[in-house]
């Protein structure tokens, strides 16, 4: 594949390597030759050899060849002749030294007349005929403005410069409050109601949740508490938290938070098979699940386990995965309803600000969420947190951007629908805990913008559509840094990159972030997707059907953010190796722990041998792959 000049200048010193067919006393241009960006691959297939012999692109752009040359000929001193005197870039880069030396010299304006000044005005009263008063301006004079104002200008001049900090004032414009309350038992009984630190779920409201949706055709209540995890459950849709607002609107306020149980969403069709699409996790649960991340159960936790079980054949059509979460939420709204109803004192409560910084680098942080329509989709903005009521899918939003504030994201703005890989997948407690959204709101020098969410559609001119809004609406924000997410892999990553080239192409710097490693290697590629993040944990970079093992985390936006400053900064990001090393991110990850003293739960082999037995086995069978 032919390169083009830019690219040329850029890998100017590197091997030059025909790309095609070239007849002898042609003129060596770019097109000529191969992309250095291959050179790798082909040298381990064994089609291409380079030498020290082989000359530069820098050094063979402008010449000649001597013979006719086949394609992927590395090209050296007797195949080339009439080669410039000055490399490629050399020439340019003389002149912009030579106007740079001229511009920086000082030079004699001509001599021409000082253009007059205003000095003040000269005021006329005439005492008779109506008082009329006469006002003009004088010319020169010693006492007038211009001199003011010119000092104005030259002190306008002095300014910092457009890049510099500038420490300015914050402003608060939005405040969360989560008061978490603890549940230390689940058990049934005959209201849902809580007292003390039991929660009680009426009997017989299955039923009502079976009778709520045509395509449940049964659904089952499993309290589940630490000591059964290593039971079987089928694959897991959803975790969610129990929250409910006591105060305001979603996304400020008060927002009333169970600590200590969460709701899981399970289900299959009538003919057995799972709700999922790439992957499922039904199994034991300790072996299929990481806990203790963003969207996962905390080790601990009671799971207030719902089994659906939907009509054949549509477990992979967008009704019957939107059939379960819209009759699972009909139980977690009886849950909300006794926690507003309670009185107790909080054990703890957590605090939110969304602070404007003036003078720092405006962020804007992009969520790229699933929306094929199958069984991909998203509610977003219900009335309750990870509520249902209320709630606008993506998909009939058209996937276009939809902006919230990152309080919103915070308080459960986003009810996940989405089915895809469970170890990629963001569930909606992940959203409710969205490390990246807290990493950037408390990182004093940055000015998070707010957080963009838009939808991935399935047919590639509605992608572009889709990403061509982004554009025009990261354009009007006018930010000075983007993050951009994604969840899963494969087909959204063909709108992840257009999003990058449209943030790109209007010359704002961004970084992108998903899982990739071996299995989720990207499937397309731009000269914007320079500075990315992969969010794989897996040992074998692979969708390994854990629950949350390859989900954004702390430590992954740590380092997304740390990588936006640089290349804001006008920093350097150094190229992937060709092929997926884990050890690049766990030394990143080191490097953080130095600077910042922060701990972080890898999953590296110290961390495997301090496992139950039990758990290890995730790891050991991670590494050596699901032979059967």
């Amino acid at each position: 594949m032919s390169i083009t000049k830019e690219t040329a200048m850029q890998h100017k010193d590197d091997p030059a390597v025909t790309c095609c067919r070239f007849e002898a006393g042609e003129v060596i241009e770019p097109s000529v030759l191969e992309d250095p960006a291959i050179f790798p691959d082909l040298e381990d297939t064994g089609l291409l050899e380079i030498t020290d012999a082989t000359l530069t692109i820098g050094q063979v752009v402008g010449g000649k060849l001597k013979e006719t040359v086949d394609s992927l000929t590395p090209l050296t001193m007797d195949l080339v002749e009439d080669l410039p005197e000055k490399g490629l870039g050399e020439e340019e880069e003389a002149e912009e030294e030579a106007a740079e030396v001229e511009a920086a010299a000082p030079q004699q304006a001509p001599a021409q007349a000082a253009a007059p000044s205003v000095g003040g005005y000269a005021n006329i009263k005439i005492a008779k005929g109506e008082n009329i008063e006469i006002s003009f301006p004088v010319i020169g004079g010693a006492g007038g403005q211009a001199p003011a104002q010119a000092a104005v200008a030259a002190e306008g001049a002095a300014a910092p410069a457009a890049d510099e900090f500038v420490e300015g004032e914050k402003h608060e414009i939005r405040h969360l409050t989560k008061n978490y309350y603890t549940i230390e038992k689940v058990e049934r009984g005959p209201e849902t109601t809580i007292e003390g630190t039991t929660l009680y779920i009426r009997e017989g409201i299955e039923k009502d949740v079976i009778d709520s949706q045509e395509l449940v055709k049964d659904f089952k209540i499993d309290i589940i508490t630490p000591d059964r995890y290593s039971e079987y459950s089928e694959t897991i849709m959803d975790v969610q938290p129990i929250a409910t607002k006591e105060e305001g609107e979603l996304g400020s306020g008060i927002t009333r938070v169970i600590d200590g149980a969460i709701m899981m969403l399970t289900g299959t069709d009538e003919d057995g098979v799972q709700v999922g699409e790439f992957g499922s996790s039904e199994g034991e649960m300790d072996r299929n699940i990481m806990f203790n991340r963003p969207g996962s159960p905390d080790e601990g936790e009671i799971f207030i386990k719902c089994e659906a079980t939907i009509q054949a054949k549509t477990n992979m059509e967008r009704r019957g995965p939107m059939a379960i979460h819209h009759a699972t939420d009909l139980l977690t709204e009886e849950i909300r309803q006794a926690l507003k109803k309670l009185e107790a004192t909080p054990v703890r409560s957590e605090e939110f600000s969304h602070v404007r910084k003036d003078g720092r680098k405006k962020v804007l942080l992009i969520k790229e969420i699933m929306g094929q329509g199958a069984m991909h989709d998203n509610l977003l903005l219900p009335i309750e947190p990870c509520g249902w009521l209320g709630g606008k899918p993506n998909v009939d939003l058209g996937n276009l951007p939809i902006m919230l504030s990152p309080l919103e994201i915070l308080d459960g703005g986003v009810h996940a629908l989405t089915c895809i890989g469970p170890a990629s997948k963001e569930m909606s407690r992940h959203y409710f805990r969205e490390p990246l959204v807290l990493e950037a709101l408390a990182d004093d020098e940055i000015d998070v913008v707010g957080v963009l969410l838009v939808g991935s559609p399935q047919a590639n001119t509605e992608k572009f559509y889709v990403s061509k809004r982004l554009g025009m609406t990261v354009e009007a924000i006018n930010p000075d840094g983007v993050i951009i997410t994604t969840e899963g892999f494969g087909n959204n990553h063909i709108d992840f990159g257009s999003h990058h080239e449209q943030v790109g192409m209007r010359g704002i710097p961004v970084v992108g972030m998903s899982f990739c490693a071996v299995q989720g290697a990207l499937v397309t590629g731009n000269q914007y997707m320079t500075a990315m993040v992969d969010n794989n944990k897996s040992r074998q970079g692979i969708e390994n059907e854990i629950l949350e093992n390859n989900s954004l985390c702390e430590e992954d936006a740590i380092r997304a953010i740390a990588m936006l400053k640089t290349v804001m900064a006008g920093g350097e990001i150094k190229a992937p190796e060709r092929k997926w090393n884990p050890n690049v991110k766990l030394n990143n990850v080191e490097l953080i722990k130095e600077q910042t003293g922060r701990e972080f739960d890898l999953v590296d082999n110290e961390t495997i041998l301090k496992m139950s037995k039990k758990r290890r086995e995730i790891y050991e069978k991670d590494e050596v792959g699901e032979e059967e």
